[in-house]
C-alpha cells in the first residue's frame, strides 16, 4: 500500500492517479505518460456567412475564393445599402419637390386658371 504524501489540492480534480497506483498533480504529469487522451469537441453553430465558407473550404474551394468572400460579402452589403439609401434620398427630394411646385402653381394661380379648371370639370361631367 502506498501512501500519498502530497498536500490536498485546492481543486481535488488536480490529482491524478497513475497507472502504478501513484498519484500527482496533473499539471506535474511525466512526458512519457500516455494515459488515455480524452477529446472534447464543441460544435456550433455559425453565422451563416462563416458557414458558406466553411463549407466552402471543406469542399475543396481555395483559401483565395473563401478571402473574397469574406473580404467582399460585407464590401458588397455596404455598397447595397449606400445605394438603397441613394435612392430613398432622392424618392424623397423629388416628393418634397413636387409638393413645393404643386402648393406654389395652386397659389400664383390667377382667376382665369380658376375658370379654365371649371370648364374642365363641367367638361368631364357632361361627358
Amino acid at each position: 500500500m502506498t501512501v500519498n504524501h502530497l498536500p490536498e489540492p485546492a481543486r481535488p480534480s488536480g490529482v491524478v492517479q497513475l497507472p502504478d497506483g501513484t498519484h500527482v498533480y496533473a499539471e506535474n504529469l511525466p512526458a512519457s505518460y500516455a494515459g488515455p487522451q480524452v477529446v472534447h469537441q464543441h460544435i456550433h453553430q455559425a453565422a451563416p456567412d462563416k458557414t458558406v465558407q466553411r463549407i466552402a473550404l471543406g469542399s475543396g474551394v481555395g483559401a483565395g475564393a473563401v478571402a473574397a468572400g469574406v473580404y467582399f460579402g460585407p464590401l458588397l452589403v455596404g455598397a447595397l445599402t449606400a445605394i438603397a439609401a441613394n435612392i430613398a434620398m432622392l424618392a424623397v427630394l423629388a416628393l418634397v419637390l413636387g409638393w413645393c411646385v404643386h402648393t406654389v402653381v395652386k397659389s400664383v394661380g390667377s382667376p382665369d386658371a380658376a375658370s379654365a379648371v371649371k370648364n374642365v370639370r363641367k367638361a368631364r361631367r357632361h361627358r
